[in-house]
């Protein structure tokens, strides 16, 4: 039977997920929208939520996850992480060509499409780094300082980029799946051998 800690854990990990995405199933900025442009909405909250679970993964904190099978699903989640993106994406520019192109070469007005094309970018290397992590012949101190900073750069941009849209998700929701993710990925950051390494250098 499992303990209440487990129970804990993965209960508040299935309300953190469900809920942004139930209320933002109920929002009335839906009407106006057609299929495609509200499934590549979907597909943004399905990365932020994802975003969240990944360095869990890593770090080995969900119950029941031993480390080395963790991290094998935190790979899976990856693949899956890009493909939300690049759904999105894909999503906005079938259904505002121009819009799409302005923000992917950083040309638009919206501050939201900074944030979110910049973490876009940033989840792009790091899968690619990951991918490539044996061709590259990188020390493990330095692919893995890499990969965080990255990842950082994914963590707050996708958290920001979400926060700044004032669309389909709610407010209160969203803020807390993304401070969330954020509290996630600097609990991992600050528990990575390396970075206490570096710290211990520094001294």
């Amino acid at each position: 039977m499992p303990s209440a800690r487990v129970v804990l854990v993965w209960s508040g990990l299935t309300i953190a997920f469900a809920a942004p995405v139930a209320l933002a199933a109920t929002s009335p900025w839906l009407e106006w929208r057609d299929p495609v442009y509200i499934a590549a909405g979907f597909a943004g909250i399905l990365a932020l939520c994802l975003v969240l679970v990944q360095p869990l993964l890593a770090g080995g904190y969900l119950p029941g996850l031993p480390l080395m099978p963790s991290r094998r699903v935190h790979r899976w989640i990856g693949v899956a992480l890009v493909a939300m993106i690049v759904a999105h994406v894909g999503g906005l520019w079938m259904t505002s060509p121009p819009d799409a192109l302005d923000a992917l070469l950083f040309r638009s007005p919206t501050p939201f499409s900074v944030w979110g094309v910049t973490a876009m970018w940033a989840a792009f290397a790091a899968a690619a780094l990951a991918a490539l992590r044996a061709r590259l012949h990188l020390r493990p101190r330095t692919w893995r300082i890499a990969h965080t900073l990255l990842v950082l750069v994914v963590a707050i941009g996708t958290v920001v980029h979400a926060l700044l849209i004032e669309g389909t998700m709610e407010p209160v929701s969203k803020a807390v799946l993304g401070l969330l993710a954020l509290a996630a990925t600097a609990r991992v950051i600050f528990d990575l051998r390396t970075w206490k390494l570096l710290v211990r250098r520094a001294q």
